[in-house]
C-alpha cells in the first residue's frame, strides 16, 4: 500500500537523531556534543581534526557535512559564488493542531505554496498534529516595511485567507527563527581527501524544497565516489572531478528554476532582465523576454539519466509550470511541428557517472559546449529512430513500439520517450520545423502534470497559488 513518486515531509530533530542512531549501529563512531576548533590544512588538504579538547582526529577522508556554515569550505579557503541576484529571508515556526487543507488517502495531505505577490509562504505538514509555516520575500522589501520579522510573519499569514483559515484553532510553538537564503555553489568541491556535501557545497532557496534532497543525493554519491576510489575500480580523479560537476549542475538547476519561479511574482519582476545575463553568460544573445522564456524552457536534457526535466521534475511538469507562470499558450514543439532532424554534429563522447547499488557505473553522453546529452537507453532509442525517419507519423509509429516492447510499462515509457524528444528539441540536439504539406500528428493525449499543476481550491477560496 506505499505510494509512490510521493515526498515525506519529516520533523528534522527526529529525522536527524534516527539517521545518527543508525549510523552508529553500522559501526560509525559518533561523537555528540564536540566541538571542532580547527582543521590545519596542508598543500589543500585537510591534516586533521582538532577538538576543542586538544585531541585530534585523523582521517583517510573528510567530508564536510557541516550545512551553510561550511566549517572545512572555510578552513581550505574554498569562495562561493551566488549566481542569482535573489537575496531574500525565511522566517518560520512551528504550529499544533493546524488544519490540513485536504486530506489524501490515510495520512497524506498537499504542501501548500502560497504567493502573497511581495512574497510567499509554505505551508507543510510535518506529522498528524505539527506543521511548519514560512515566509520568504526580498531582503529589501523586508527592510522597507519597518516591522519586526515576527511582525512580518504574522501580517503575511493574516494576509492570506487559505493559511489563515487553516491556523484559526493551531497554536505556535513559539520557536520563531529566520534566516538569509541567497542560493549559492562553493566554487569546489572536492579535493586530495576532502568532499563537500549537503548544504556546505551549496543551497538552492527553498520554493522547490530540495534541500534534504540534495543532501542525501550528494551524501550517497560521495560514498559510493569514496568507495571506488579506495577500491581502485575506477579513477579517483574522475570520481571526485565527476562528482563536483554533478552537484554543481544539480544545486545550479535549482537555483535557476527557483528564479524562473521568482519573476511571476510582484516583487521579483526585475528578475526578468537578470534572466537575459544568464543566457549571455551561455552564450545567447537575447532581449529579457526572449532569455526568460529560454529560462523556463531549456537546458533539460541533462536532467539525469532517468529524466529529461530539470531540477527534478518532468519536462512536461516544467512546461506546465512555464505556461502557468508566462499566462500564455506554451505549446509543445510536437504539437507545432511535423519535422525532426538530428543535429549532433560537433558533439565529442564522454562518460558520465551513474550512482547505483553502492558503486559508480560509467555512461556514454555526448557534449556539445555547455548541453549534455546521456545515451540511456530511452535517448538511445530516439536517436535510432531519428537516424532514419524525420516525419513525425513514422517517429510516432516507432515510438510506439518502442514503447510496446515494455509490456505494463507501455504508457510510462511512451511519455518518457516523448519527454526525451521534446528535451533534444530545446536543447539543440533535434532541429524541429513544420512543413504544411506534410501530416502532422494527434498529441491530445498529452494532459497536463499532475506533478506541477494550479492550486485545487478547498473550500471555494481563490488564490494566486501552486500546490506539488
Amino acid at each position: 500500500g506505499q505510494r509512490r513518486e510521493t515526498a515525506f515531509q519529516v520533523d528534522r530533530a527526529v529525522y536527524d537523531e534516527i539517521l545518527l542512531n543508525h549510523a552508529e549501529e553500522l559501526g560509525c563512531e559518533v561523537f555528540q556534543g564536540t566541538k571542532v576548533k580547527s582543521a590545519p590544512v596542508k598543500d589543500g588538504a585537510i591534516e586533521m581534526l582538532v577538538l576543542e579538547s586538544g585531541e585530534e582526529i585523523h582521517a583517510k577522508y573528510y567530508l564536510d557535512g557541516s550545512g551553510h556554515i561550511g566549517f572545512l569550505r572555510r578552513a581550505l579557503g574554498v569562495a562561493s559564488h551566488e549566481p542569482s541576484n535573489l537575496q531574500n529571508v525565511a522566517f518560520w515556526d512551528y504550529w499544533q493542531n493546524a488544519e490540513w487543507a485536504v486530506e489524501i488517502g490515510v495520512g497524506a495531505t498537499r504542501v501548500q505554496v502560497m504567493s502573497l505577490g511581495w512574497g510567499w509562504l509554505w505551508f507543510i505538514p510535518l506529522g498528524p498534529t505539527r506543521t511548519s509555516i514560512g515566509l520568504v520575500c526580498p531582503a529589501q522589501h523586508y527592510k522597507k516595511t519597518g516591522l519586526k520579522p515576527e511582525e512580518l510573519y504574522l501580517k503575511a499569514i493574516e494576509e492570506e485567507p487559505n493559511i489563515s483559515k487553516l491556523v484559526k484553532k493551531a497554536e505556535r510553538e513559539m520557536k520563531f527563527e529566520g534566516t538569509k537564503d541567497w542560493s549559492f555553489t562553493a566554487e569546489k568541491m572536492v579535493g586530495p581527501n576532502w568532499m563537500l556535501i549537503g548544504e556546505s557545497a551549496g543551497f538552492a532557496d527553498p520554493v522547490l524544497a530540495a534541500g534534504l534532497t540534495l543532501a542525501h543525493s550528494s551524501a550517497r554519491e560521495a560514498a559510493y565516489s569514496i568507495l571506488e576510489a579506495e577500491s581502485g575500480a575506477k579513477e579517483k580523479e574522475w570520481l571526485f572531478n565527476t562528482y563536483e560537476e554533478v552537484q554543481t549542475m544539480r544545486i545550479n538547476q535549482h537555483i535557476r528554476f527557483a528564479d524562473f519561479w521568482y519573476t511571476a511574482n510582484g516583487k521579483f519582476t526585475d528578475l526578468k532582465e537578470y534572466t537575459r545575463e544568464i543566457a549571455k553568460d551561455s552564450g545567447m544573445e537575447m532581449n529579457a523576454e526572449e532569455a526568460f522564456r529560454w529560462l523556463g524552457t531549456g537546458g533539460f536534457a541533462d536532467g539525469g539519466f532517468g529524466l529529461s526535466g530539470t531540477a527534478g521534475f518532468s519536462l512536461f511538469s516544467v512546461k506546465a509550470m512555464g505556461q502557468w507562470l508566462m499566462g500564455e499558450d506554451s505549446q509543445l514543439e510536437l504539437v507545432k511541428n511535423n519535422i525532426f532532424r538530428l543535429n549532433i554534429g560537433g558533439a565529442e563522447r564522454r562518460n558520465l557517472p551513474v550512482y547505483e547499488s553502492g558503486t559508480v557505473n560509467e555512461r556514454e553522453a555526448l557534449q556539445r559546449r555547455d548541453k549534455t546529452l546521456p545515451l540511456n537507453p530511452i535517448n538511445r532509442t530516439l536517436l535510432q529512430i531519428l537516424k532514419v525517419e524525420t516525419k513525425i507519423p513514422r517517429i510516432m509509429d516507432k515510438i510506439q513500439k518502442a514503447a510496446a516492447q515494455t509490456g505494463i510499462h507501455r504508457q510510462r515509457n511512451l511519455h518518457m520517450l516523448l519527454e526525451a524528444l521534446e528535451a533534444m528539441v530545446a536543447d539543440g540536439w533535434v532541429k524541429a520545423s513544420n512543413n504544411k504539406k506534410q501530416a502532422g500528428y494527434d498529441f491530445s493525449f498529452l494532459e497536463e502534470s499532475n506533478i506541477i499543476h494550479s492550486n485545487v481550491d478547498t473550500e471555494d477560496h481563490h488564490s494566486d497559488s501552486v500546490s506539488s
